[in-house]
């Protein structure tokens, strides 16, 4: 198994993906600005971690991880250093730890603008989308890492189905425990290494989704 290096890892869908990690045997070191509202379990260390600090000290943190996820966000509060920057200076990081897979947690339809205005789900979050836009362009063109982008629809605080449908679609919503699962999934899948992947509720079971693309 990996030993995972979670950015935001007080987050909610972190929470999630943290519990479905160490579930499947991984070793976990989360950093988020609050440590202390991590979840606790055994296999997770929690670290302090400021997306505003400079990339060597991201990168110290890092080290010896197999993996990152960016899963942070500040809900519209610190859009420009958190997830626009603050994504980038983490994939300099990895690759500055000697790190190359790196999964990516976006938004549907981020990196294709004029679709924003089609739904008002996303007409809301215009700033986010836009950060992620550059942080989504960044790490496809600026990075040589082995990325996984997943850009789920809104997400819901409702209780996993376990079933998604991949691919854009008009059904935009997914319960969060949804997302994380898919999250976790392609951790060790290769088919999805370089694959921008949008996800939403849907009827076919994550694992066979995943298999499949």
């Amino acid at each position: 198994m990996s030993k995972v290096f979670i950015v935001g890892g007080s987050g909610r869908v972190a929470t999630e993906l943290i519990k479905d990690l160490v579930a499947a045997g991984n070793e976990v070191v989360a950093g988020a600005r609050q440590p202390d509202k991590i979840v606790k379990l055994n296999g997770v260390t929690p670290v302090a971690l400021d997306l505003h600090g400079d990339v060597a000290k991201i990168a110290s943190l890092m080290a010896g991880s197999n993996a990152v996820y960016f899963v942070a966000g500040s809900r519209g509060k610190d859009l420009l250093q958190t997830d626009a920057m603050g994504a980038v200076k983490t994939m300099q990081a990895a690759s500055r730890a000697g790190i190359k897979r790196y999964i990516m947690l976006s938004s549907m339809y981020a990196l294709e603008p004029e679709k924003w205005a089609d739904y008002p789900a996303l007409a809301s979050i215009t700033d986010y989308n836009i950060a992620k836009f550059f942080a989504d362009n960044y790490l496809i063109k600026s990075t040589d890492l082995d990325y996984t982008i997943i850009q789920p629809a809104v997400l819901t605080e409702e209780a996993g189905t376990g079933k998604v449908n991949f691919g854009p679609g008009d059904e935009i919503t997914n319960p969060i425990p949804d997302v994380a699962q898919v999250l976790a999934n392609v951790l060790n899948a290769d088919n999805t290494i370089d694959k921008v992947i949008m996800m939403r509720t849907g009827d076919t079971p994550i694992k066979d989704a995943i298999k499949a693309l």
